[in-house]
């Protein structure tokens, strides 16, 4: 299957530290490139992969899961962690529902949760079941973001609704390993998100059981968090964060 240009994964080798950046929902490694070329700069060796059934075509997304997508992440982390001493975690939306999990199971020294959904904002998720019995795909509606090239956006233009349940399937699935959490973790979340509701922030950070944790609000910010207007202030904040961690 052809890989949608400018959706392709990225390697950036680097330091003994590594990080491990994981895109959201619909999305591609495009959207984390700008973190990720931050983060080279600031020394660490940092890999994006591309999830099962993103940057292809919507309808070999359909035919995924949540497991398939965390498939990906594993195989990420093995393949960072034959090549790095510690290992941080930074997951964007449903990546951030990815990072968290991997947290439970792997050895990760840091995470970091942008725009990570608990409770989304679409009030048409209670009709789900009934859409799927009519379509299969939905549109998208797309933000353009005028002073970011549009090549860090490259995502679907529409919504499996197959893999849309799968989505609320691995939201249920990480609320309730919340609390079994102990990794330093840095929450990131825009005020103007219509995605995510941004209350969702509040309760990982309130669920989850690490002693180190911080919830960053973005007053401007929507969504993708990571090509928005404060997106500057987000990746100093991260780097911060990391840098507490001695290798």
């Amino acid at each position: 299957m052809a890989i949608m240009e400018g959706a392709e994964p990225f390697f950036l080798p680097g330091g003994a530290y590594g990080v491990l950046l994981i895109h959201g929902f619909t999305g591609s490694p495009s959207e984390v490139r700008l973190l990720g070329d931050f983060l080279h700069k600031e020394g660490y060796t940092v890999l994006a992969p591309r999830l099962s059934g993103h940057g292809t075509t919507v309808e070999e997304m359909a035919s995924t899961k949540w497991p398939h997508w965390y498939s990906t992440v594993e195989d990420a982390y093995h393949i960072l962690r034959a090549m790095c001493n510690s290992i941080a975690v930074i997951g964007l939306s449903m990546g951030g529902l990815l990072a968290l999990k991997l947290a439970t199971e792997y050895q990760v020294e840091r995470l970091v949760s942008l725009s990570t959904p608990i409770f989304i904002a679409d009030k048409r998720l209670d009709m789900l079941p009934v859409y799927r019995m009519f379509r299969d795909f939905v549109p998208k509606k797309r933000r353009i973001y005028a002073d970011v090239d549009p090549k860090y956006s490259v995502c679907y233009a529409s919504t499996p609704l197959s893999s849309l349940s799968s989505l609320i399937n691995l939201i249920e699935h990480v609320e309730n390993l919340l609390p079994t959490i102990h990794e330093p973790l840095l929450i990131v979340q825009g005020r103007q998100d219509r995605t995510v509701q941004p209350r969702s922030a509040e309760y990982i950070y309130d669920m989850i059981a690490s002693n180190e944790k911080t919830l960053m609000w973005l007053e401007k910010s929507g969504h993708i968090v990571t090509i928005d207007i404060e997106r500057e202030q987000i990746f100093r904040k991260i780097a911060d964060f990391l840098r507490n961690q001695t290798v």
